[in-house]
């Protein structure tokens, strides 16, 4: 075995570790240290990448046959999915989205990492109040059926 066919079954394995952990740790912090960690590490990586191969290699990587396209659409839509899916918490704590949003386009889970890291520091810090409409007082009056409000069956 070479070393990148070494590399691919270690992150296998480490990917199994984390799975694991995941599900029976069941944690409700994200930890912006890890996010962090590997933001840094994939970015390495990928820069160790593009110096030996060059960023055309990418390209051609991704458009050469059917099993290429494959994986950058499925790139492209863990991508897309997982943005969706940290966009509302990420607006619950006041961040930028825009740059964020371009940041993730650009580098795919490179952003991805680092726009999690920034949002788990925020999440744990406690900076931002939760601003959320149904944790304040009052807040289901908002939303409270139209058709009954005012009405004298509800005074």
């Amino acid at each position: 075995m070479d070393y990148l066919q070494i590399l691919f079954f270690m992150i296998i394995g480490a990917a199994i570790i984390a799975a694991v952990y995941i599900l029976t740790a069941r944690p409700t912090k994200g930890s912006p240290l890890i996010a962090a960690s590997l933001a840094g590490l994939f970015a390495g990586y990928t820069g160790v990448q593009i110096g030996t191969e060059g960023i055309v290699e990418f390209f051609t990587n991704h458009s050469e046959d059917m099993t290429g396209i494959q994986v950058w659409w499925d790139l492209v839509m863990c991508v897309i999915i997982a943005f969706f899916f940290i966009l509302p918490r990420a607006q619950k704590q006041n961040m930028n989205i825009l740059p964020w949003a371009l940041f993730v386009c650009g580098t795919a889970s490179i952003g991805l990492l680092a726009m999690c890291a920034r949002l788990f520091w925020l999440e744990n810090s406690g900076e931002h109040a939760d601003n959320s409409v149904g944790d304040k007082p009052g807040a289901d009056d908002a939303h409270e059926d139209t058709a009954t409000r005012g009405t004298p069956a509800a005074a």
